[in-house]
């Protein structure tokens, strides 16, 4: 389901980072407030570094496995980023998106790929978490 809210809120405006975060605020992951902490991380940073939408992912995970938590987020960031490159090969928005003119339709097109791919890793390895916390209690 968080696949589907992503995708829905990238096509209804929510930039990269935004449509994840507000996914997870959507499924009660995390509260609202932390949506306008993604709004920095489109477009790469505005620089066209990390990919928004992988870098709204590890907000959600650094929200629930970070410091004095879980202090599992950083093994959870790690292998999300593994996943990804799996398919996509690279986390910077500008290789992700090359050819694309950055404000054009087909980018965008394009880019819901990105948060797609996000949502759904986020989705399996805080699926997995959950296992483990289970499994070791």
């Amino acid at each position: 389901m968080l696949k589907e809210k992503a995708i829905e809120n990238f096509k209804s405006g929510y930039s990269c980072s935004e449509s994840v975060v507000k996914a997870a605020v959507d499924e009660g992951l995390v509260p609202l407030e932390l949506l306008s902490c993604a709004t920095s991380f489109s477009g790469g940073m505005g620089s066209g570094c990390l990919c928004g939408a992988i870098a709204g992912a590890q907000i959600v995970i650094g929200y629930i496995h970070g410091k004095g938590k879980t202090e599992y987020a950083r093994a959870l960031a790690k292998e999300f980023i593994e996943k990804f490159k799996e398919n996509h090969k690279a986390t910077c928005c500008k290789v992700l998106t090359h050819g694309f003119d950055f404000h054009s339709k087909e980018r965008k097109a394009h880019c819901v790929n990105m948060v797609s791919a996000s949502a759904e890793i986020l989705t399996n390895l805080l699926d997995k978490a959950k296992e483990t916390a289970k499994e070791s209690v």
